[in-house]
């Protein structure tokens, strides 16, 4: 019997060998490098040595998730990330930037089997950044980045950078000598693009994506908590106002409403485990009355709990 897999790998490795002798454009076969680790994993989603490769060949429905600071690029086919009202769209040949953590609805919105939604994930390091901007020196001074997340164009030396630590992977010896040489270089293409205003200040201690981090972390600790907004700014030292001007312009929240978001999202994953204990999970999140665990719970995801949670149950959906 014939293995379909390796067939796949084979007939991958034969396009990838076309492509670069041809010298074809890094999308090319940055398309070809995901889909054979992605093929190779048989999994649809595969996290080797800190990145995401992604391959799925279907949509999917808009889905909850907390996304920590990232880059993803997408290699083939389209995604769509809501925060708050902001919707972000972007495709084949784009990149998407969280700079802070973030509760976002994501949703693939151009995939098949004939032509698979291909994207690639690196977390973004802080302390990469700081080195980077220290021994770059001085930068044009621009104003603080407003939205904590972003979406771009990925230019060649971009897109060239993360080939280049694709083809590592399959050569370990290489892989741990020249790897974080690479994803140094990645974020460098990420702080000098156009988006580079909100990656630098990922690696600045008095940003204001630095502020509202400290205070998504302080709301994190306490999502399960009645809090007082004053209480919040004066542990991270600031004013009222001022924490509510950068925390709505960063996250298109306020702090109240982003700790909404995570009572609830954090329910819904407890409900996929245990859909039958309604008000106990709705306790577990912070609420002590049901009813209005289950009125928030349907305004945000369009069903009540124990009807979301056994149509969630029917789904195989991936996120990046």
């Amino acid at each position: 019997m014939h293995d379909p897999l390796n067939h796949t790998q084979i007939a991958l490795d034969v396009e990838l060998a076309a492509v670069f002798h041809a010298g074809m454009a890094s999308i090319d076969e940055l398309r070809i490098l995901i889909a054979r680790l992605a093929a190779r994993d048989s999994l649809p989603s595969s996290r080797t040595k800190g990145m995401t490769v992604f391959s799925t060949g279907q949509v999917t429905e808009p889905l909850g998730t907390m996304a920590e600071p990232a880059f993803a690029l997408v290699a083939q086919g389209a995604k769509r990330t809501v925060l708050g009202d902001r919707i972000y769209e972007y495709h084949a040949g784009q990149y998407l930037v969280t700079a802070v953590d973030l509760p976002l609805t994501a949703q693939i919105t151009a995939a098949s089997p004939a032509e698979p939604f291909l994207a690639f994930g690196l977390p973004l390091r802080p302390s990469v950044i700081a080195q980077l901007l220290l021994d770059a020196g001085p930068m044009a001074e621009q104003a603080d980045a407003g939205s904590g997340i972003v979406t771009s164009d990925a230019n060649d030396a971009l897109l060239d950078a993360v080939v280049r630590l694709l083809r590592l992977v399959d050569r370990p010896q290489d892989f741990a000598v020249l790897a974080q040489a690479h994803e140094r270089e990645i974020h460098w293409r990420l702080m000098t693009g156009p988006q580079g205003t909100a990656v630098r200040q990922l690696g600045l201690a008095d940003s204001r994506l630095s502020l509202v981090s400290h205070a998504i972390r302080w709301l994190q600790a306490r999502y399960d908590q009645v809090i007082r907004i004053d209480e919040l700014a004066h542990d991270i030292g600031t004013s009222v106002s001022s924490l509510n001007r950068h925390f709505r312009a960063v996250t298109a929240m306020s702090p109240l409403q982003y700790q909404k978001r995570i009572r609830l999202q954090k329910a819904r994953i407890q409900l996929i485990a245990n859909p039958t204990d309604i008000a106990a999970i709705g306790y577990n999140v912070g609420y002590d009355s049901p009813s209005q665990f289950s009125r928030e719970y349907r305004r945000m995801f369009g069903a009540p709990p124990v009807q979301d949670a056994a149509r969630l149950q029917t789904l195989t959906t991936y996120e990046i």
